[in-house]
């Protein structure tokens, strides 16, 4: 299967685990997450970098072919002491997706596909640097989408961001911008700090799918109904998406009027969207 083949590219939420809590990852996998991240970067610290791969190895084993499908890995930095040690587990565990944290070239993410040819990569853009090489960055082999990481990406910039990151507006259209035009999968917005404000989360993730974000990055199992409900297309919206593909079908791929609203291809493109997120 083509790293690009993957359900990841659809998945809505990614709830993070950290890598030294091994009894966490099978609760991560049922808690209705689409996705889950085994995390060996942020939340393991530096002297417990060789525990969480460990845990990660005897671990990986025990998950069925399924549950792979809906792991991620976090790795260090390229540049840090660590990164070579957490590819090197990548490659002996043929982990089916990376998520590389302050990625910032075209040569870092192609780097890692050549060693792991059979791996998605999801490139996290939390520097100035990577923003920068936004567009280099989303065209590199085996990219399947871009995240953000939006509070090292404030923390980088110098920035003291009101509650809804107004100032982050720009960075996350670029974001969307550059995956639409690379033609991959619609990013992943970043995180919500708060665990227990309902409105806030609820608010940051409806957010990011009108900004065309593709899901939501969480640090807590409560975040994921209310990340889910936000993304998940409504029984109205499916049945729209229906109707405009057998239109389109139907017109043999012309202009169609359905409702007496023009169906052209971007319309076409967003009912297609709108199917494979209910999927």
């Amino acid at each position: 299967m083509s790293p690009l083949e993957t359900s990841l590219a659809f998945c809505t939420n990614f709830l993070f685990v950290p890598g030294t809590r091994s009894d966490r990852f099978l609760k991560a996998l049922n808690s209705g997450a689409s996705g889950v991240i085994i995390d060996l970067e942020d939340a393991v610290g530096p002297n417990d970098k060789e525990t969480a791969r460990t845990q990660l190895r005897e671990a990986w084993g025990t998950f069925s072919a399924a549950q792979k499908k809906q792991l991620v890995i976090r790795i260090n930095a390229p540049g840090t002491k660590y990164y070579g040690a957490d590819l090197s587990l990548a490659q002996e565990i043929h982990a089916p997706c990376l998520l590389i944290p302050k990625s910032e070239s075209l040569d870092q993410i192609n780097g890692v596909a050549q060693i792991l040819p059979n791996t998605a990569i999801i490139p996290m853009i939390e520097t100035a640097l990577g923003l920068d090489r936004l567009k280099e960055i989303a065209n590199a082999q085996q990219v399947l989408r871009l995240a953000l990481g939006n509070l090292d990406l404030q923390a980088d910039l110098g920035m003291v961001c009101d509650e809804q990151e107004s100032e982050l507006l720009t960075a996350r259209f670029q974001l969307v911008f550059q995956s639409r035009v690379a033609e991959i999968a619609p990013p992943i917005d970043g995180v919500t700090t708060s665990t227990t404000d309902e409105n806030r989360i609820s608010a940051d993730a409806a957010r990011a799918k009108r900004m065309g974000f593709g899901g939501k990055l969480c640090i807590h199992p409560k975040q994921i109904g209310l990340v889910r409900q936000a993304f998940d297309p409504s029984s109205a919206e499916i049945e729209w998406a229906k109707r405009v593909i057998k239109a389109d079908y139907e017109s043999h791929g012309g202009a169609v009027k359905l409702d007496g609203r023009m169906i052209d291809r971007p319309v076409v493109i967003l009912a297609q969207r709108t199917l494979n997120q209910a999927k």
